[in-house]
């Protein structure tokens, strides 16, 4: 664009200006020619880029144009690695720049509240730190490449069951400090040129047309002055989206809503100035990807050798009874290597974040070289491609673990399991795959599981018969090579868990309330989300959040905790105390011990991944913010945190906490906002209404048999009760010419007066 914004907005017709309000075809902006606006080319973008062969086509079965295939969400969230996932954004950037593709649709952030969700896959986390954080990371990377990200989905899109019709249900305590709080960190740490909304309703209205959401939290309180645009079709109400701040309707060019748009600002349904803000919205976006056009060419870069490391950043390595980990080609002279994973494994998800991949590394390719000549290696199909239960196979896979070394069994989720469109009806693994498991352990102690999955898993009744379990997610293309690095201790697994493996599925906290009715999905958990909610009820999942081995261990020590002018600082040594080089992700938790709310036992407010080489020792620090101990009150709808004690935690996992401090933090007085239900405790917890409201007992004495004196019986007694409650129990004979009401609005005055 050769023209400021303002020009253009006082060139463009009416028509123009609605036009441009939704896109030119299924992955295009509309450009306006005789303006000089050109398009904006956009395509799905989580985990690699999918831009199909036409943009007519939504290419979501069929294959696109080849790109590389990194970890999908979950795989990456598990690295915890915000560096990472900044290189991949820079490569992802660089690679659109080759494709001519200046908008990705990506990262999906939603926070996984069953791990029955369908695109599970593609979120990194059950945590809002965590999540944010990596995801800040993520578009800082793309972005710096002159390539616009785009946040999604925003927000409460938590299932894929009936998704568009259905409202979320999230009481606003629980949407704030668990939905949106990763949004909110993402937009102030890195501002998406785009952010896209999601299908559903929220607490009754359609995101794309929800005002509070939009505009009143979007908008308004965090300060976002980017494009939104609808996921594909979720526009319900175009003028109404527009009123709300949805900018960018896709697909296009939806002709009906354009002339909607028209007749709307003609019949005074809608301001010309409203739609005005929107379309100098779409203009800047258009501004910003036109004036960073790249000059180098990154066609020859090599990404695959990144796909590679980001896969084995991400690979969690579960269990390791009796060192079974890693493998010595020198100590063993035959493998046996089980299941049809091994040989045609599972990279990534299905539905709109499907790459095609440029390469994809074999497991059994990649582990016959690093074993190396010496190592006999055999291989067993394990079970077939579909579920069915083949003794021939499983017969077969006992045969050949007998008579080796040690066995490796690859098995997961199978590829219809995890897709865009439907949930997940189970997170065990199929049965044919539990029974090849169980036979195989049964013949050889020494059995190694690789598992391949988007989500969490349940393990049970088999984890307990192997010594060793690892888990590879789905890591991408390079992630057949990462797996032999790890099994064979080239590479040191370094990835923690970022959601909880539960003992069953039933243990899951929102369990009983997994799909919505009747249109409705009540979020009744609230924030007890993940390890929140195993925590709170004492439950022993399979795996906590944050779980990960190492080949090698770490000691923390010296924690040091002190409250400064901006927060609390927080330092302590972390030491390789084992014989490998190795990386340890630190976790720092809060518990608010004091506050009168329900608050989790513990929350993730930071984390770091740290290199240390043997008996290496660093002292490491955390700068926590007044946020980090605060919560959402609903009475007063802001932020807070309350002076108090408070209790810093750091550890290797949410239920491996190494080393803990308490400490006690001042906030400040939190001023109570008075009104005409407030409790007796309320006006006794602030200095200047517990002063006014003496006063006045002390006038009311005079005039009363039943004298009130707030004395220890008396408040203990009445201090839930409402004090103009307290007033018509004990005041009847002195307010003569006053009502409870009146009396009530006077103290309130006076005690705002008297601040």
């Amino acid at each position: 664009m050769n023209k400021s914004i303002n020009e253009l907005l006082t060139e463009m017709t009416l028509s123009e200006k609605a036009s441009i309000c939704a896109g030119l075809n299924m992955w295009m902006t509309k450009g306006i020619e005789r303006l000089n606006i050109p398009p904006v080319h956009m395509y799905d973008g989580t985990n690699g880029i999918r831009k199909t062969n036409s943009d007519e086509e939504m290419g979501i079965t069929t294959e696109n144009v080849p790109a590389t295939c990194y970890p999908t969400g979950s795989a990456i969230g598990s690295s915890w690695n915000t560096d990472l996932l900044y290189e991949v954004g820079v490569a992802l950037g660089r690679e659109s720049k080759a494709m001519d593709v200046e908008l990705l649709l990506g990262p999906g952030v939603n926070m996984k509240r069953t791990p029955l969700g369908g695109r599970n896959f593609e979120y990194y986390s059950e945590d809002p730190c965590l999540t944010g954080e990596l995801g800040a990371s993520f578009i800082n990377g793309i972005q710096s490449e002159g390539v616009g990200a785009s946040l999604k989905h925003f927000a409460g899109n938590n299932q894929e069951f009936e998704k568009m019709v259905t409202s979320s249900e999230i009481d606003e305590r629980t949407l704030r400090e668990i939905y949106l709080s990763a949004f909110e960190r993402i937009i102030k740490k890195s501002d998406p040129w785009t952010v896209m909304c999601s299908y559903n309703l929220l607490n009754g209205t359609y995101t794309s047309e929800n005002e509070h959401l939009l505009n009143d939290i979007l908008r308004e309180e965090w300060g976002y002055e980017g494009v939104v645009l609808s996921d594909w079709t979720a526009v319900n109400d175009r003028i109404r989206g527009l009123k709300a701040g949805l900018d960018l309707e896709m697909p296009g060019p939806a002709h009906y809503n354009t002339k909607a748009i028209v007749e709307a600002i003609q019949n005074g349904a809608l301001s010309e100035e409203q739609l005005n803000r929107s379309v100098a919205r779409v203009l800047k976006l258009v501004e910003r990807v036109t004036s960073n056009q790249a000059t180098d060419s990154y066609g020859d870069q090599n990404y695959h050798a990144l796909a590679r490391k980001a896969a084995a950043e991400s690979i969690v390595l579960l269990k390791n009874e009796n060192a079974i980990l890693p493998l010595q080609p020198d100590s063993i002279s035959s493998i046996a290597v089980i299941g049809r994973f091994a040989k045609k494994p599972r990279i990534q998800g299905a539905g709109s974040a499907k790459v095609t991949p440029t390469r994809v590394d074999i497991p059994w390719d990649e582990i016959k070289e690093l074993a190396g000549a010496t190592v006999t290696l055999g291989y067993a199909e394990g079970y077939p491609e579909d579920d069915a239960i083949q003794e021939d196979l499983i017969k077969e896979s006992v045969s050949l673990a007998m008579n080796s070394d040690v066995a490796v069994l690859f098995v997961g989720q199978p590829e219809y399991a995890e897709s865009e469109m439907r949930d997940l009806k189970s997170i065990d693994l199929p049965e044919h795959q539990v029974k090849l498991i169980q036979a195989v352990a049964a013949v050889q102690p020494k059995c190694i599981v690789v598992t391949s999955s988007g989500s969490a898993l349940v393990m049970r009744p088999w984890v307990q018969l192997v010594p060793g379990v690892v888990h590879s997610w789905l890591s991408g293309q390079g992630m057949g090579r990462a797996i032999a690095e790890v099994l064979f201790g080239q590479e040191n697994p370094s990835g923690k868990l970022s959601e909880t493996f539960p003992v069953k599925l039933s243990d899951n906290p929102s369990h009983m309330r997994i799909r919505g009715e009747n249109g409705k999905l009540y979020y009744r958990e609230g924030l007890f989300v993940g390890y929140r909610y195993y925590d709170r009820k004492e439950l022993a999942p399979q795996f906590p959040f944050g779980h990960g081995l190492s080949y090698t261990s770490f000691s923390y020590t010296d924690l040091e905790v002190a409250q400064v002018e901006k927060g609390v600082t927080v330092s302590f040594q972390l030491k390789n105390t084992g014989k490998r080089k190795g990386k340890e992700v630190v976790q720092l938790y809060v518990h608010d011990e004091e506050c009168n709310w329900t608050r989790p036992e513990k929350e993730l407010k930071a984390f770091a991944k740290i290199k240390l080489e043997p008996g290496e020792k660093r002292r490491i620090v955390f700068e926590l913010e007044e946020r980090d101990f605060s919560y959402y009150n609903t009475k007063y709808n802001r932020w807070v945190a309350e002076s108090g004690f408070f209790q810093i935690a750091l550890g290797s996992s949410s239920r491996d906490i190494r080393i803990t401090e308490r400490l006690h933090c001042n906030f400040g007085k939190e001023e109570v906002t008075f009104h005409k239900f407030s409790l007796l405790s309320e006006w006794l917890s602030d200095s200047t209404a517990k002063k006014v409201l003496e006063e006045c007992l002390d006038e009311m004495n005079e005039h009363v048999t039943d004298k009130v004196y707030l004395n220890e019986e008396f408040v203990g007694f009445w201090e839930d009760f409402p004090v103009v409650k307290l007033f018509q129990m004990f005041g009847q004979n002195w307010m003569i010419d006053r009502s409870p009401d009146e009396v009530i609005q006077e103290l309130i005055e006076r005690v705002e007066k008297a601040r």
